[in-house]
């Protein structure tokens, strides 16, 4: 059966948010947007071995992986000080009046980053006669069109804390696949309620 991951339509979501114009950018904004961008390309990397239209490398993927976790963590949000939205910043006021969930989802990609990297000698769930990731995350059922249900308003289960209790450890036992689809989804809880959507 052929992995089909509701993820990995977020990695076009991800990189299209990394492929932001950085013209103006300058100081602070444009090394958040740089960062944004590294993540973006790192997922982008590793997507099509996640879909099964490339062999699976368990080398790239850790590389991937520990590019997001340089990005994540404190070293994303040392990168959103107050006073540092606006054009051509996509930031929405949000981050700053809800800090500590912005906080917490940056923590969560680290967590979930860190995890994947573990996850990599893992190999696909297909690959061990487990389930696809699509069956694992509900076949996208659970997400809706923008990913609302999952992780929009916070009474999903990104927003209650999906990853809540879990450790990098936890995340680097499952197969590679479904540590990229967890991760994925801390990307896309983040942008969903914290980016501004191009108009």
């Amino acid at each position: 059966m052929k992995i089909r991951l509701t993820s990995i339509a977020l990695a076009s979501v991800i990189a299209g948010a990394a492929a932001l114009a950085h013209t103006g950018a300058t100081g602070v904004v444009l090394e958040r947007m740089e960062g944004m961008k590294a993540m973006g390309d790192a997922v982008q990397a590793v997507a099509p071995m996640m879909r099964g239209e490339r062999e699976y490398d368990a080398d790239a993927l850790r590389r991937a992986a520990e590019t997001i976790e340089a990005h994540s963590g404190s070293a994303m949000t040392d990168l959103f000080p107050e006073g540092s939205n606006g054009d051509p910043s996509e930031a929405r006021d949000l981050i700053w009046e809800e800090w500590d969930r912005f906080a917490a989802l940056a923590e969560q990609m680290q967590v979930a980053a860190r995890g994947l990297a573990m996850a990599a000698d893992n190999g696909l769930a297909h690959e061990q006669g487990g389930m696809s990731t699509g069956t694992m995350m509900g076949g996208g059922s659970m997400m809706g069109g923008n990913g609302s249900a999952m992780m929009g308003s916070g009474s999903g289960m990104m927003g209650g804390g999906m990853m809540s209790g879990m450790t990098a450890a936890d995340i680097g036992a499952m197969p590679a696949d479904a540590a990229f689809a967890m991760a994925s989804q801390v990307c896309s809880a983040c942008h969903t309620r914290f980016r501004a959507e191009d108009e």
